[in-house]
């Protein structure tokens, strides 16, 4: 089954409800999204992004020093967007955080961005590649010698996921492994099998479509990505920044 792409701009959700705990003592009192790089907030370069690709709504979820990001965003207006905030009391994970601000979505496709990620990806791309194939999501993968620390994404010979941390289907013939690029465009019935208000991870979601026949297209990242996990990696992505390994000034424009 082909689930289509609406003519009119599309929307996304921002996952930053995370505690940043390997950035402490960065994130004691900032939350991660608005560590800076080239001294814009990097939450700001990925809703830049959005934008750039023609993306104006979009949701956030929120939980450790949400207001700071409430604060800095605002509703959207300053970025020619609109900014909409989904509140976690209690943490749900990336999939009961998705299952909670399901409505928003307006059973549409729409884009999901880990909030903690700088990442240089053509939207476009991957929504060819979600067009391409009739499918119910498509994941941004990439290149890495780590993919299996990372957990890793193996696509078949027709670029579809197959299996994530070795759970899925076995391929028909070799599958090449990659490692999650944090970026994603799916289709919200991924969303039904899973539970309302209770914390969970999407990938089970990715691993029961699969199992069930979905196809989930896989999305070459080949551009600039880091997932500013840590202090080494965060003072890393702002040399990168600084030297023009990634061209954040094509956001601004």
């Amino acid at each position: 089954m082909a689930y289509g792409l609406r003519e009119s701009a599309m929307r996304a959700m921002i996952l930053a409800a995370g505690f940043g705990t390997r950035l402490r003592p960065l994130t004691g009192t900032l939350p991660k999204p608005l560590l800076p790089i080239a001294g814009r907030p990097l939450i700001v370069w990925n809703l830049l992004l959005l934008r750039r690709h023609g993306v104006t709504e979009v949701m956030i979820n929120l939980h450790h020093l949400g207001h700071l990001i409430e604060q800095a965003l605002g509703d959207g207006s300053q970025f020619g967007m609109r900014i909409a905030y989904s509140k976690e009391p209690v943490l749900l994970g990336t999939g009961g955080g998705l299952k909670q601000a399901e409505p928003f979505f307006g059973g549409e496709p729409f884009f999901v961005l880990n909030g903690d990620t700088l990442f240089d990806l053509h939207l476009d791309d991957m929504t060819a590649a979600y067009r391409r194939s009739p499918a119910v999501a498509a994941m941004a993968v990439r290149a890495d010698p780590d993919a299996e620390r990372w957990g890793a994404v193996e696509l078949d010979a027709a670029r579809r996921v197959c299996r994530i941390s070795g759970r899925g289907m076995n391929p028909e013939g070799r599958s090449e492994k990659r490692m999650f690029a944090g970026v994603h465009l799916m289709h919200p019935r991924l969303l039904a099998s899973v539970p309302a208000g209770r914390e969970s991870s999407i990938i089970d979601a990715y691993v029961g479509a699969i199992q069930a026949g979905e196809t989930v297209a896989g999305c070459e990242l080949a551009g600039y990505w880091s997932d500013i996990g840590t202090p080494e990696r965060y003072a890393q992505a702002q040399r990168d920044a600084d030297a023009g390994l990634i061209n954040l000034k094509d956001r601004l424009a």
